[in-house]
């Protein structure tokens, strides 16, 4: 099974939180801070506006930032993904 975002939604993957501090300390498990970044993995194809469609900003592959505790949680064939509006996006991350 696969996921398909429709209008402006995008599905994100969150990235691995770091294991260790940027002083180098090794972090415990329960520890470690949560990333506020994830890559995309799917993007709908654009909200939209006045009869006219706007294109989406973001693309598979890109590296986000978003806000904690937004969008909805799901789990499609053993993978924990989110479904987010683009416009809750902050920034792309290049580099």
């Amino acid at each position: 099974m696969t996921i398909k975002p429709l209008g402006d939604r995008v599905v994100i993957k969150m990235l691995e939180a770091e294991e260790k501090s940027k002083g180098g300390i090794f972090l415990p498990g329960q520890t470690k801070e949560e990333p506020q970044i994830a890559e995309v993995v799917a993007v709908g194809p654009g909200e939209v506006r006045d009869g006219a469609l706007v294109p989406m900003q973001v693309k598979v592959g890109d590296k986000i930032l978003f806000p904690k505790f937004m969008g909805v949680e799901v789990r499609v064939e053993g993978e924990d993904l989110i479904v987010i509006a683009e416009k809750d996006i902050f920034a792309v991350l290049e580099g």
